[in-house]
C-alpha cells in the first residue's frame, strides 16, 4: 500500500466495480432529491458568496460540498478531480515516488495504518500506529490527509525526514527516509523445513496465477514431499477481488468463498469455488494481522468457514465494504461504497474481521505489546456491521498464554526474526508428526 490519493481516508485497496453509465431506474427509485433540503443548501452558498471575508470560487465551494458529503458517509467514498484525479491515474500505474505508507489523520495527527513491506518506511522501522508529528521539518499537525500525502510524497531518490512518536516509548525519534518508485512484488515464495511460504502482500491482476505458480515451484522445491502451505497475508491490504476468489479457490474444493450485497435485494453477487483443491488437501495456515484487510479477508475466511485450514496471528481490520468507480468526464471520478462483503456463512465482515483460530502475538517484535494497532473500527464514520454487537467480544483473549512468554531478545538468541511465521512452520511440522505412523517397541 502506498501514499495516495485513492487511499486517502484509509482506503486500503478493495476490489473496485467499474461503473460508466448513469444509475438505472431502479436504482434511482426512492432516491430522488429533497428540494427543501436542497434550498438550505442554496441559502447557505448564496450567504458564503456575498458575505465571506475573501473572494471564494464556485468551484472551492462545490468542491468542499462533495468533500463534505462524502466525508458525512464513511471513509473510502472520496471524489477526485483535475489534479487530484490525474495523481490517480498516475499511482495506479506505479510510476510515482513515495514512502509506501498507508495512513490516517487522527485528531488532527497523521497515524500510520501500515508500511508496505520492503517499500522505504517499512525499512526504515515505520511500525503500525506510530503518529508522524513532523514531515520535512514541518509540522504536521492539522494537516488533511490530502496535504500529509502531497509533504511525503516525491520524486524517487529525493529524502525527507520523518518525526515520529510511537506509543510506549518515552521520546520520540526522527528517521530519514529515501523515497523510491512503489513497485512491491505481490508473491513471493520460499520453503522451509519442507514447508512452502508464500506471502501474497497485495492482490493484483495477476496475483491467483502467481500463487498457483508459486505452490508448483514449491511442489518441485520438496520433490512433491511438501508438508503443508503458510499463506502469508500479514498487512495486505486487499486488492483485485476475482484475485482474492482465484487465490481461495487454490485451496478449495467446492463451495461459495463470497458474497456482496448492496442496497437493492436484487444486487446479490456469489463467488463460487470450482471444482479441485490445487494443493491436494494438504494443511494450510493462513496468517493475518491488523493490516490484513478487504480481499486479505475474504480468502482467510473462506478457508476458515469451509475448516480447510486454520487462521493465525491477530483479529484483521475488519473492512468489508465495496466501493465502485464511477466516471462522471473528463478527469472527475466518484469512488462510493455501495456494496458490503459476506462470508460464506453469511456473516460481513465489516469492522469484526476474521478472528484467528490461534491467536499468535508477534513476540519477534520489541513494540509489540505497547504499540496500538490501527483498524477499521477507530476510523471516523465507519459503516456499522449488522450482527456485530459488542466489538470487545471480538478482542484478543488478554489471558497469558505460556506459550507465548518468550522476550524478543530471547527469540533473537534463537535466530527467530518473526515469530508468528515460525510458529506457523512448526504448527505444521508437528502435523507431519502426528501423521507419521507410531513406531514399533522394539524386541528384548
Amino acid at each position: 500500500m502506498t501514499n495516495t490519493r485513492m487511499t486517502l481516508r484509509l482506503s486500503i485497496i478493495a476490489a473496485a466495480a467499474v461503473a460508466m453509465a448513469a444509475p438505472s431506474a431502479a436504482q434511482a427509485q426512492g432516491s430522488q432529491p429533497n428540494y427543501e433540503e436542497l434550498e438550505k443548501f442554496m441559502e447557505v452558498y448564496g450567504r458564503i458568496k456575498a458575505n465571506y471575508v475573501r473572494q471564494v470560487t464556485d468551484k472551492e465551494l462545490v468542491k468542499g460540498a462533495i468533500d463534505g458529503m462524502l466525508n458525512a458517509l464513511d471513509p473510502h467514498s472520496s471524489y477526485a478531480e483535475t489534479s487530484d484525479y490525474d495523481d490517480l491515474e498516475v499511482i495506479s500505474t506505479g510510476n510515482y515516488g513515495g514512502l509506501g505508507l498507508v495512513s490516517t489523520v487522527e485528531n488532527g495527527v497523521v497515524r500510520v495504518v501500515s508500511a508496505t513491506e520492503d517499500a522505504p518506511a517499512w525499512k526504515a522501522g515505520i511500525k503500525s500506529g506510530d503518529y508522524i508529528t513532523r514531515i520535512g521539518g514541518d509540522l504536521a499537525y492539522g494537516l488533511t490527509l490530502e496535504q500529509a500525502v502531497d509533504k511525503m510524497r516525491g520524486p524517487a531518490g529525493t529524502k525527507v525526514d520523518l518525526k515520529v512518536v510511537r506509543p510506549g516509548l518515552d521520546k520520540p525519534f526522527t528517521v530519514t527516509v529515501t523515497r523510491a518508485v512503489i513497485t512491491a512484488s505481490p508473491v513471493k515464495w520460499e520453503v522451509k523445513d519442507r514447508v512452502g511460504i508464500i506471502n501474497l502482500n497485495r492482490f493484483t491482476g495477476t496475483s491467483g496465477d502467481q500463487v498457483h505458480h508459486a505452490l508448483s515451484e514449491i511442489d518441485k522445491a520438496t520433490a512433491g514431499k511438501t508438508i503443508g502451505y503458510v499463506l502469508d497475508l500479514r498487512s495486505n491490504g486487499g486488492g483485485v477481488l476475482d484475485e482474492a476468489v482465484a487465490v481461495a479457490d487454490l485451496f478449495l474444493e467446492r463451495g461459495e468463498i463470497v458474497s456482496q450485497r448492496g442496497k437493492s435485494p436484487d444486487s446479490i453477487q456469489r463467488f463460487y469455488a470450482k471444482p479441485g483443491d490445487v494443493t491436494g488437501g494438504k494443511p494450510v495456515i493462513v496468517l493475518v494481522d491488523a493490516g490484513s484487510a478487504s480481499a486479505s479477508e475474504i480468502v482467510a475466511g473462506a478457508i476458515q468457514e469451509h475448516r480447510r485450514g486454520l487462521v493465525l496471528g491477530e483479529r484483521s481490520f475488519g473492512k468489508g465494504s465495496v466501493q465502485s468507480i464511477y466516471q462522471l468526464g473528463a478527469r472527475r471520478a466518484l469512488r462510493l461504497t455501495t456494496d458490503l462483503y459476506y462470508l460464506p456463512s453469511g456473516r460481513s465482515v465489516q469492522e469484526g474481521g476474521i478472528i484467528p483460530d490461534i491467536v499468535v502475538p508477534q513476540l519477534s517484535d520489541p513494540d509489540y505489546a505497547t504499540r496500538d494497532q490501527v483498524r477499521e473500527t477507530d476510523l471516523r464514520q465507519h459503516l456499522i456491521a449488522e450482527g456485530v454487537d459488542d466489538l470487545a467480544l471480538l478482542e484478543e483473549d488478554s489471558a497469558a498464554d505460556p506459550r507465548f512468554a518468550a522476550s524478543a531478545a530471547d527469540l533473537a538468541k534463537l535466530g527467530i526474526k518473526d515469530f508468528q511465521l515460525d510458529y506457523s512452520v512448526k504448527t505444521l511440522k508437528r502435523t507431519e508428526s502426528a501423521a507419521a505412523p507410531a513406531t514399533q517397541p522394539a524386541k528384548a
